[in-house]
């Protein structure tokens, strides 16, 4: 079995020798290549690299036309002759060490390995208060947005394995950074195996985070979303809850201008009327195609969902009008939130 280690690359001149050293020495006894693919570095990391592959098996890819960490790994998967590919940066805080436990997991059934630091046993060295939070709220939204990758606890690594058939056909076209989400979304696998790393400290070079990097990665859950019907869910759940608003007023008049009923009572079974209705569509229509649980559960936790949900805005609303807002707009952002978590619950519960 050949591994093919792709290295995207951008001024990290420095790291190199140390890079290749360490792989070398870790895929000891295996046929390996090491694949750099350089965005035209100013510092010359791609000449480096070309130099040190007198000492090591290294295929250099100089681009001149085209920029981007995840457009050079789809570069690097095209060069590549191995039959595991490995992803991993050259700034050194993916330590090369780790490569042997990636292949092993390829080697023991997994189609996709990932080096992660949040499951038992991983973790980050020395990181700002502030760089954890965006971590965790990155991939918090990542496995919202996406039901397919919300039991990978670390969908935003930049260091994994996968067998070649992963990839081999599929169109992948990321934005920015997160190319591993774009693969566990598109890509052709069984099992995705999480395999504990340390995160490193930054030898040389300069960190990749910024704000055009969190608009980006923002844009290209969008972009997932889209691709995955995620956002036509969202569509089709909004309008089943629509309905069920003219189905709640209907009866509600019909109850109290028909049948003579007391207005607050006739409340009770008008919004009843109206969960079976976005309950009824939702099941045949909004997810349709999701239904692995038994009528019984679903309609129980759809339930759930709506009392939840009423629960949140109740709260929210009450929360914001104590604290001077406006009763209208606050109440809007009570039942902003609320669809929000209905959504997520029925999504990832009722119809999970």
């Amino acid at each position: 079995m050949k591994i093919s280690v792709i290295v995207p690359t951008y001024n990290e001149r420095e790291n190199l020798e140390e890079l290749f050293e360490r792989i070398d020495r870790s895929l000891k006894g295996y046929d390996y290549e090491i694949i750099v693919v350089d965005d035209d570095s100013p510092d010359g990391t791609w000449e480096f690299a070309a130099q040190l592959s007198e000492r090591y098996p290294v295929k250099v890819v100089r681009r001149t036309d085209e920029k981007g960490l995840s457009s050079a790994v789809i570069r690097g998967f095209e060069e590549a002759s191995g039959d595991v590919f490995v992803v991993m940066d050259a700034d050194l805080q993916h330590p090369p060490e780790v490569i042997p436990e990636l292949v092993k997991a390829i080697e023991n059934g997994a189609d996709v390995a990932v080096a992660s630091r949040y499951v038992p046993g991983g973790k980050v060295e020395n990181w700002y208060w502030y760089r954890k939070l965006i971590s965790r709220g990155a991939i918090m939204v990542g496995r919202l947005a996406l039901p397919k990758i919300r039991n990978v606890k670390d969908p935003v690594s930049g260091f994994f394995a996968l067998r070649r058939g992963v990839v081999e056909g599929v169109n992948l076209n990321p934005v920015g950074f997160k190319i591993l989400m774009e693969i566990l979304i598109k890509g052709n696998y069984r099992k995705v195996t999480e395999v504990p790393f340390t995160f490193g400290l930054r030898k040389a070079g300069e960190s990749k985070l910024g704000t055009k990097t969190m608009l980006n990665y923002l844009k290209h859950v969008y972009r997932l979303m889209r691709w995955e019907g995620e956002l036509d869910r969202i569509i089709k759940f909004t309008i089943v809850g629509l309905s069920g608003v003219l189905v709640n007023e209907g009866f509600l008049w019909l109850f109290v201008h028909v049948f003579g009923w007391d207005k607050i009572l006739a409340n009770v079974p008008a919004t009843e009327l109206a969960v079976l209705n976005n309950f009824t569509w939702n099941d045949l229509w909004t997810f349709r195609d999701l239904k692995r649980k038994p009528f019984w559960s679903r309609i129980v936790s759809f339930h759930i969902a709506a009392l939840t949900g009423a629960i949140v805005q109740l709260a929210i609303y009450t929360g914001l009008v104590l604290v001077g807002m406006h009763y209208l707009v606050a109440n809007l952002f009570g039942i902003g939130l609320s669809f929000i978590v209905r959504f997520l619950f029925n999504r990832n519960v009722t119809w999970g």
